[in-house]
């Protein structure tokens, strides 16, 4: 037995050795398929938990959960969350003004969470665990009156 581990142990420090496999097409197709598959279940991991939080929010809200995963229609639910206009959806294709519209429904997100400024300035810059606290914490929407409308 111990001599069979010893096997197994030669043939994988075979395997991965960059030395004894040093330029072979196969090994590095087989790398790189690979790479790619970790890098498509870590994306699709996020997504996942992005749509579950953005779910749980719309809920929290009292619009339907399965709003999350329809593409614009996503966005202009979120629109109505913030407090802003829904038609704010269209400013999103126009470069620049996406940014500003981004800024502003976070702001009007966090405040109609019952959140500060600052925390409107985490969805900004760190919007998968922003969102997240929002869908799975405490907060409890209560929409406010708020300017830019």
């Amino acid at each position: 037995m111990k001599k069979l581990s010893g096997i197994f142990c030669l043939l994988a420090l075979l395997l991965v050795s960059s030395v004894a496999f040093a330029g072979d097409p196969r090994l590095e197709d087989l790398l790189g398929v690979a790479s790619a598959m970790v890098m498509v279940i870590i994306s699709l991991t996020i997504a996942a938990f992005l749509i579950i939080a953005q779910w749980k929010l719309f809920v929290k809200a009292g619009e339907p959960g399965w709003a999350a995963i329809v593409p614009i229609y996503n966005a202009v639910v979120l629109m109505k969350i913030a407090g802003k206009p829904e038609w704010w959806v269209v400013l999103m294709f126009v470069p620049f003004a996406n940014i500003v519209v981004l800024i502003l429904m976070d702001i009007g997100l966090a405040r109609n969470f019952g959140r500060s400024d600052a925390f409107a300035i985490g969805l900004i810059f760190l919007p998968y665990i922003f969102l997240a606290v929002l869908g799975f914490g405490d907060s409890r929407y209560s929409p406010v009156e708020q300017g830019f409308k």
